[in-house]
């Protein structure tokens, strides 16, 4: 697999009540609240989690190229890396030109307009499997557009505006016959982990206002569906069966984040999870580490209840544990800008700034 594919290869709007991503006014979550709230939990945020999210903060920052761009190694000045490092930065309450990183976000999000083409891709020059890079600039287009839209800087909302249609319709148009995607923007083949991205992306952009056609988010909920297999985890492919835990977790926050929050699909993937790769256990697959627990953080989260209140803990003391002295987290694939962006997602879930991370 490409960039994020070497990593294996966010929701709701605030309230509780969520926008179908094509559709109407969703009835109210039926767990009836059983899962966290916007509000943090007594003890999810400790002075422990609150310094690492600091010295990593830091650390991210440092690493913004001129040009606004993030990424190291083989991935420096790139499209799928910048974006994460946005939404990371956009976590702790930074907005372009609001709060003490809010430049770098600005800066930020002038790269990813700069790699908008015409014809709605959001790519670099010599991006690798470009389809990962574009929901993830699509999800962090979203975020800022929702947050800032009536305020701030008019001029950049309406040029992210005009981006975010432009991306949707292609995430539309390219979507393939088994109602999935894959690395390239044409409607060939499809696979699990570049799908929920693309899902991401438009639910992103349907809670900041921009139309998203229900068909598209049926279909794909139809193909998640079937990559789903017996145990609970989910295939790569519909030809691939088995499962594996980090395409598992964007299996389950894929049917979550398409608006089904009740079903038994999310039961047996959840539980699954529970079983295969619970943070803190020695026989817990370190593969694809941060791209799995980036989406497996975020499933838990919308189960919420007792999974939530296991995994969280577990989760937080192992980033921490893992930190380096630097504030940087490490991955030898993707490197360590990737990292740390999605160690500060993780990190960040319970201060429930971002819409996509609200319910």
């Amino acid at each position: 697999m490409k960039l994020i594919g070497t990593i294996a290869a966010m929701m709701l709007t605030a309230g509780t009540c969520a926008q179908q991503p094509g559709g109407d006014i969703a009835t109210p979550r039926p767990d009836g609240g059983a899962s966290a709230q916007n509000n943090a939990m007594e003890n999810e945020i400790t002075p422990e989690l609150t310094t690492s999210v600091r010295k990593g903060m830091k650390y991210l920052v440092s690493t913004q190229i001129a040009d606004g761009s993030f990424g190291d190694g083989r991935y420096g000045k790139n499209v799928a890396v910048s974006a994460l490092a946005g939404i990371a930065l956009m976590a702790d309450g930074n907005l372009p030109g609001r709060g003490e990183f809010g430049e770098a976000v600005t800066k930020c999000a002038e790269y990813i307009l700069a790699n908008c083409t015409e014809s709605g891709l959001v790519a670099g020059d010599t991006a690798n499997g470009p389809m990962y890079g574009h929901g993830f600039a699509t999800l962090f287009l979203g975020e800022v557009y929702g947050m800032t839209a009536g305020g701030g800087d008019t001029a950049l909302a309406a040029r992210i505006h005009e981006a975010l249609v432009k991306s949707v319709h292609l995430i539309e148009q390219t979507q393939n016959e088994e109602g999935g995607w894959r690395y390239n923007p044409v409607p060939y083949d499809a696979d699990v982990s570049v799908t929920i991205c693309q899902i991401m992306g438009l639910r992103s952009a349907r809670n900041a206002g921009i139309e998203v056609s229900k068909e598209t988010i049926d279909r794909a909920v139809e193909y998640v569906r079937k990559c789903q297999n017996p145990d609970g985890g989910f295939k790569y492919q519909l030809e691939s069966g088995q499962s594996g835990w980090p395409r598992s977790a964007a299996g389950v926050a894929s049917l979550y984040y398409a608006g089904i929050y009740k079903d038994d699909a999310i039961d047996k993937g959840i539980a699954y999870l529970m079983r295969e790769a619970l943070p803190n256990q020695p026989a817990s697959s370190k593969a694809h580490y941060f791209y799995g627990h980036y989406y497996a953080v975020q499933a838990m989260y919308l189960a919420g209840g007792q999974n939530w209140a296991k995994w969280w803990p577990a989760i937080r003391e192992e980033l921490i544990k893992n930190q380096q002295p630097d504030g940087s987290w490490e991955d030898r694939s993707v490197g360590y800008t990737y990292a740390t962006a999605m160690s500060l997602i993780i990190m960040q879930m319970p201060k429930r700034y971002l819409p996509i991370f609200q319910k």
